[in-house]
């Protein structure tokens, strides 16, 4: 078995491929061990699809944020011999706060000797998204977030911040419908929506405190349009994954689960995020894809969250 590191140069503050590469000498040794470094957006998946046509048990480690995670994990759907981890150094990595937070994974030796296990994927658009599919307000975020990811004050660990202020200042509803599984479950507008798989986002927002990865199922939670200063006095609580408990926020909050959701805009243009990438489109159909990837999970992990429905 191949252990593939895929170093992302451009995630996080710094460029950590020879800090990467030196952990790996002393934790690996003379192991059947690559380090790549990417190019250019989207070459990650390509670099992986061309080494899973080999057929060799593989195991990629994604070296960055989520977007890492993500170009590597739509790199390897579909070949049976592979398996996906993470080596979280990027600005987000929300997915790995399903399992209690990114300690674990930048341990190589843990993350090494870790044990694959099938988790969902989510499917919309013709891409996947690992952790999250999220539209309306975070959008906004989003976009905002990739303009200033990489800039020292307000990117980093302070872009999903930056982001937000920027949302702030933006019009605070979005025209769609939505439906899961065949139910509507709004009347016309939304302040945000998120369709989970993981239980965070914008690198501290616990939007899917219940969310469980290998259930056959997406967790969505749709918040209707609330005024700026209400947005603001309730955000706190958001961001810790009270929404789905706190009785302040039983007039806002939709939650339900289900397999299928569905997207309708009068814009032509109506954006969602997958994992950080952005993607068009009037009508977009969002589905769950049981346990198609095989995630590594570092050694003596569990997954981390709240009880719930």
């Amino acid at each position: 078995m191949k252990h593939i590191f895929i170093v992302n140069p451009a995630a996080g503050v710094t460029d950590q491929t020879e800090f990467i590469r030196e952990g790996l000498e002393e934790t690996l040794g003379g192991t059947d061990w690559q380090l790549y470094r990417t190019k250019a957006p989207g070459d990650a998946t390509a670099f992986v699809r061309s080494c899973c046509e080999t057929g060799e048990i593989l195991r990629f480690y994604a070296c960055g944020g989520d977007g890492t995670l993500n170009e590597v994990a739509s790199g390897a759907m579909g070949s049976p011999n592979a398996a996906v981890g993470c080596y979280p150094c990027g600005s987000g990595n929300d997915y790995v706060k399903y399992y209690g937070g990114k300690d674990a994974f930048l341990d190589f030796r843990r993350l090494v000797q870790g044990e694959a296990r099938p988790v969902d994927v989510i499917r919309a658009a013709d891409s996947y998204a690992v952790n999250m599919c999220h539209f309306g307000l975070d959008t906004t975020v989003a976009k905002a977030m990739n303009k200033v990811k990489n800039m020292k004050l307000i990117g980093g660990k302070h872009a999903y911040t930056t982001g937000v202020i920027k949302a702030l200042l933006s019009p605070m509803n979005t025209r769609c419908s939505v439906s899961v599984d065949g139910e509507e479950i709004n009347g016309g507008e939304i302040l945000l929506c998120t369709i989970a798989n993981g239980s965070h986002v914008g690198g501290r927002f616990k939007c899917a405190p219940y969310s469980i990865n290998d259930d056959g199922l997406l967790d969505v939670c749709l918040v209707t349009t609330v005024s700026r200063l209400k947005f603001v006095r309730l955000a706190g609580r958001y961001a810790k994954g009270m929404h789905l408990s706190d009785p302040e926020f039983k007039d806002y909050v939709t939650y339900r689960r289900g397999k299928k959701v569905e997207i309708n805009s009068p814009e032509p243009d109506f954006a969602v995020s997958l994992d950080g990438e952005i993607k068009y489109g009037r009508k977009i159909t969002v589905e769950v894809m049981e346990r198609a990837l095989s995630f590594i999970v570092p050694e003596g992990v569990l997954p981390y969250r709240s009880e719930g429905v």
